[in-house]
């Protein structure tokens, strides 16, 4: 069974930073397609990045330059450092694992509050 357990959310000021990490298991980690999506209250569910098995990367425009999404595949971990944080980005953030065959697990999620 596909577990993904995000950590590292919390309060931070306006243009502080932080660092999100979501570990796997029970799956081929470097076979999948990884991301992080958030939902802030009241809105739908939005794309936030994603970091394909040979490492390309996507953005949102409203955090490039600012959000960078990386991978470990030994330690089956996705990371997102966000940084220059603002209060727009506060919301629930979750992990999306891809799999190569079709389908998408998600992660609990892990609250960022940015504080203006």
């Amino acid at each position: 069974q596909v577990q993904l357990v995000e950590s590292g959310g919390g309060l931070v000021q306006a243009g502080g930073s932080l660092r999100l990490s979501c570990a796997a298991s029970g799956t081929i980690f470097s076979l999948n397609t990884m991301g992080w999506y958030r939902q802030a209250p009241g809105k739908q569910r939005e794309f936030v990045a994603r970091i394909t098995p040979g490492g390309s990367t996507n953005y949102a425009d409203s955090v490039k330059g600012r959000f960078t999404i990386s991978r470990d595949n030994i330690k089956n971990t996705v990371y997102l450092q966000m940084n220059s944080l603002k209060p727009e980005d506060t919301g629930v953030y979750y992990c999306s694992s891809d799999y190569a065959l079709g389908g998408r697990s998600w992660g609990q999620g892990t609250q960022v509050t940015v504080s203006s």
